[in-house]
């Protein structure tokens, strides 16, 4: 059965039959610390040039600051940290905005090459723990030609923010 927070698209064996495969997922795919990374295109509400940001006192280390959006705070995190990537390199120019029912948060990204329509047969699993330790809010790894990248499972990533420890938030 499809999890509708899932970024990965599900299929159910009912009596041992394999049901009909998931239809097919659109992803915006974005650049950071020279890796790609897929975003479920649901979570994605838009992406903005990141002018300024106003840092807040007390803030956990993966939060940059806080944008203005049309009169919307909104916070805005640096992953780079978080996944393992080098902090240093090109510099973040946009923010895309991620949304999940309240919740929204801007994620610093170096560029968004594309939107693309991924197959199930198109994702693997994701390895329990990244370079720099455990990467829970990357689901699964997405085959793309020639190129792969880490799933971001937003729902996660936002509880994980939240969260401002560190840990997902149970």
């Amino acid at each position: 059965m499809s999890n509708p927070d899932s970024a990965v698209p599900q299929t159910v064996e009912a009596g041992g039959v394999a049901a009909k495969p998931a239809a097919p997922l659109r992803v915006c795919l974005i650049s950071l610390g020279g890796e790609l990374l897929a975003i479920n295109l649901r979570h994605v509400r838009e992406v903005f040039e990141v002018e300024n940001l106003t840092t807040v006192p007390g803030m956990p280390a993966a939060l940059a600051g806080v944008a203005n959006l049309r009169g919307v705070v909104i916070p805005v995190v640096d992953l780079r940290g978080l996944l393992g990537l080098p902090t240093g390199g090109a510099k973040l120019a946009y923010a895309v905005v991620l949304k999940h029912g309240p919740h929204q948060i801007g994620v610093m990204v170096e560029q968004v090459p594309e939107i693309r329509t991924v197959h199930q047969e198109d994702f693997l699993p994701a390895p329990s723990r990244g370079v720099q330790g455990p990467t829970p809010f990357v689901n699964a790894i997405l085959k793309m030609d020639d190129r792969i990248g880490g799933v971001v499972e937003v729902p996660t990533l936002l509880s994980y923010v939240e969260g401002g420890t560190g840990q997902p938030q149970s």
